[in-house]
């Protein structure tokens, strides 16, 4: 794969996160019963990332669990290709119940990951509502599934991919798109 563009760097990640946390707050009235569930794995660093801003806003905590979706993907076979499927393990430390959940991704694409993370989530309580926040929205949906919060939208043909670098896992922070 050759990268054809930087879209984001980390300034603009920052300031993408940011801009999210101030649209959860407001469209929410407020933090409470608010809680964060980061989609394994790198929507769980994105979570804590907008947990800590929040708090930076607020002066409260959100609660941040992290969801691993791999049981619950209906392509699940044709990822594996006759291997076992790497589950990495759910840790949700508080109850869904009544509470507002949303979910945090960091590209969303055809939305069977948003699926597999809605039926994860309802295996684990009944919300009172589930809400969708994605760092990248580059279109080329399957299933009907809108994010209520979108760092950046990139149109991006089937032939190319995103590909999300966070400090957490890749060192430094950056989405580009690299075509195939």
């Amino acid at each position: 794969m050759v990268e054809k563009a930087l879209i984001l760097d980390d300034m603009a990640i920052r300031r993408a996160l940011t801009r999210i946390a101030h649209e959860m707050i407001e469209r929410n009235r407020g933090i409470e019963d608010i809680v964060l569930v980061g989609i394994k794995t790198r929507g769980i660093f994105l979570a804590n990332r907008i947990a800590e801003r929040i708090k930076q806003i607020e002066g409260n905590e959100v609660a941040v669990g992290e969801l691993d979706i791999t049981l619950y993907r209906d392509d699940l076979s044709i990822k594996t290709s006759n291997s076992e499927p790497l589950v990495r393990g759910t840790d949700v430390p508080f109850e869904l119940a009544n509470k507002k959940v949303i979910l945090v991704d960091d590209v969303l694409y055809t939305g069977r990951t948003v699926r597999a993370a809605m039926d994860a989530v309802m295996d684990l309580g009944r919300p009172a509502q589930i809400q969708l926040a994605v760092l990248v929205d580059r279109g080329h949906r399957e299933l009907p599934i809108r994010a209520d919060y979108v760092g950046k939208n990139i149109p991006t043909s089937s032939e190319e991919k995103v590909v999300v670098k966070l400090t957490e896992t890749d060192d430094h922070d950056q989405v580009s798109i690299f075509e195939k």
